[in-house]
């Protein structure tokens, strides 16, 4: 046994030197002596650890355990084995038997926590955290791995807390910058989030993931160029880290590269083939671009990997845009369980939802608008066929419409949004009406006027306007800037005509009304006028226009109306007005595909882009129709 136990001592020397192999040797040479010897088999555990050579290291710890089953430290070890093995339940069970030898083992509980943590047991996790510090209150790690956990939990203050007292304790542990800065992000405190990063990646370059989440950062704060180097500087530490393409495609995509941005797309998913994100965006840009068969098998790979709200949406888009409005409507129902919905604010009800299936006679029903104005004009025409079917109607509607919806058939009572609701039995958005009748190419209920201008308002701006000597035309060329919904500036920039490609309306021999509400283009517009403009005369009586009730009043005295797709479009066109639709590219699913009329409006005529951006051919079709049909006139209403 004192031959053994100088080699141990002999062997412990070098192990503390980092000569593992001259220990391991000598280690070995004690296990010829004594096959059972606890410390050698151990001691070889941990060597095999150190090299990496995990299954030699669990088995050298196991053999050790048939020795003796009472050492903590052991079970420890063997966890940390078995960590590293992703057989996790194995190693939380190893973990376990440690702390129960030896309670305060604020390692192996540190070790409970991350474990638990990333199999998404948050709570417990937590639990882990708080013992192995209350033994061990200075382990920066665990007050660093406590503030992932609370973030996780939403309880973003006290994780803030963690990071700072991780930072106080180790001024230069990196990770805890890191984390702190995903939690200032999650509070998007942005600018002090893009300090705790950057401070991370001072203490340590090779930081992919801070690189990254910096450049998330930068994104939004759109300062997208500097973004795209973060995301270049994270793929060049990483070569396939998949997140920092994806993020690298959609900073791409709002620096209007996307060809580029798909084929980064592309790189993310052959690295991750479920990336359903990478799919979904895939899928939007190759429906901007009208590759619609594309678009919707993007979305269907997207969907087949997760039952993703937003992809059943934008699926439902295409389906409609192509006329299969059977499964276009089913899959547009999807549009209420995204998390932003598309569908507006949709308040949430108790009653039940109706579909078409209960019977309506003598109930009382809650239709409500959840989207834009213009949605609420275009299908506030199902109104009338659900009072049809015997129901008490209640609707509410968007403050802006209450006046011009007073006379609208099929209403009991309108209400203002956000107004007090009488019992009701029923609930329906207003967009789902199309699914619960189910609605056609060939059945849409198309019969117009459904919306009439108020007889007085109507007269005031006959006596206002006087004999016309031309035709009287309204124009609007854009849909208004909405600073709370980033989310639509990128199609409200393809939908918007800028006013000086209007300029050429000049020779077409008519009278123009401006018809444009909403900033920044009605001050864009009078900045024009003062400063020179070298288009055609168009009057202005926008600041009498308070309402839409108004502006029917004055749509009403009108021949035509030329516009983009706004809710001035639908408000015409919904009272039997002539309206030309200068329709962007990427056009919105009403306006289906290649044709100039549309089965909703009757009176509408469409002007199609040939290709993204290019209203130039456009404008020249709408002057040559407007000269051949309005422009000889001298006709008023």
């Amino acid at each position: 046994m004192n031959s053994i136990s100088s080699i141990l001592q002999q062997a412990l020397a070098f192990h503390r030197n980092a000569e593992l192999a001259r220990a391991k040797l000598l280690y070995e040479e004690i296990l010829s002596l004594d096959p059972k010897h606890f410390d050698a088999l151990q001691l070889l555990g941990t060597i095999a650890t150190q090299t990496k050579q995990w299954d030699l290291a669990l088995d050298r710890f196991e053999q050790a355990l048939i020795i003796n089953s009472s050492s903590a430290n052991l079970f420890y070890n063997r966890g940390l084995v078995l960590q590293e093995l992703r057989r996790f339940n194995e190693a939380l069970e190893s973990y376990e038997r440690a702390v129960n030898l030896k309670p305060d083992y604020a390692e192996a509980h540190s070790n409970q926590g991350v474990i638990l943590k990333n199999l998404g047991h948050l709570e417990s996790a937590l639990v882990s955290f708080d013992k192995a510090l209350s033994y061990q209150p200075f382990d920066v790690r665990a007050h660093s791995n406590r503030a992932v956990v609370l973030k996780d939990l939403n309880r973003l203050n006290e994780s803030l807390s963690s990071c700072e007292m991780a930072i106080k304790l180790d001024p230069d542990f990196a990770e805890a910058h890191y984390n702190k800065g995903n939690v200032l992000q999650e509070l998007k405190r942005f600018e002090p989030a893009l300090q705790s990063y950057e401070n991370a990646i001072k203490i340590k370059c090779d930081y992919p993931e801070a690189h990254l989440n910096r450049g998330s950062v930068l994104k939004e704060l759109n300062r997208n160029g500097e973004a795209l180097a973060c995301f270049d500087e994270a793929i060049k530490l990483r070569a396939d880290y998949c997140e920092a393409y994806f993020n690298r495609g959609m900073v791409l995509y709002q620096l209007n590269r996307s060809d580029e941005a798909l084929i980064n797309y592309d790189t993310a998913i052959q690295l991750k083939d479920d990336y359903v994100d990478c799919y979904l965006n895939r899928g939007v840009i190759l429906q901007e671009r009208m590759l619609l068969d594309e678009a919707l098998e993007s979305y269907e790979k997207a969907i087949a990997i997760k039952d993703l709200a937003e992809a059943h949406w934008n699926k439902s888009l295409v389906l409609l845009a192509k006329g299969d409005f059977e499964k276009g409507f089913a899959e547009y129902e999807w549009g209420q369980k995204t998390k932003k919905p598309q569908r507006g604010n949709v308040t949430h009800f108790t009653q039940p939802l109706w579909l078409g299936r209960e019977s309506l006679q003598n109930k009382t029903i809650l239709i409500y608008s959840e989207q834009g104005l213009g949605d609420t004009l275009q299908f506030c025409r199902y109104v009338k066929l659900v009072k049809e079917l015997g129901a008490r109607v209640l609707f509410e509607v968007q403050k802006p419409l209450f006046n011009v919806l007073q006379n609208l058939d099929g209403i009991d009572l309108l209400l203002i949004e956000g107004s007090q609701i009488p019992e009701f039995d029923y609930q329906c958005p207003l967009l789902s009406l199309p699914l619960a009748f189910n609605t056609r190419l060939n059945t849409v209920p198309n019969q117009i006027p459904y919306i009439l201008a108020d007889t007085q308002k109507v007269a005031y701006w006959r006596a206002k306007l006087g004999t016309a000597k031309k035709s009287r035309v309204g124009l609007v060329w854009s849909g208004g800037f909405r600073p709370d919904q980033p989310e639509v500036w990128a199609v409200n920039a393809r939908r918007n005509i800028p006013l000086l490609f209007l300029a050429e309306l000049k020779t077409a021999g008519v009278e123009f009304f401006s018809l444009q509400k909403g900033e920044p283009a009605e001050s864009e517009f009078k900045e024009l006028m003062k400063n020179g403009w070298n288009g055609p005369e168009i009057i202005d009586y926008t600041d009498e226009l308070k309402d839409f009730s108004d502006t029917a009043a004055l749509i009403h005295n009108l021949d035509l109306v030329i516009s983009v797709d706004t809710s001035t479009a639908h408000l015409a066109a919904a009272m039997g007005k002539h309206v030309w639709i200068l329709n962007r590219f990427d056009t919105c699913w009403r306006w289906l595909l290649e044709i100039e009329d549309s089965p909703w409006y009757p009176s509408v005529t469409l002007f199609r882009q040939s290709k993204t951006g290019d209203w130039s051919d456009v404008i020249t079709r709408v002057i040559d129709t407007l000269e051949q049909q309005y422009g000889d006139s001298t006709k008023g209403v």
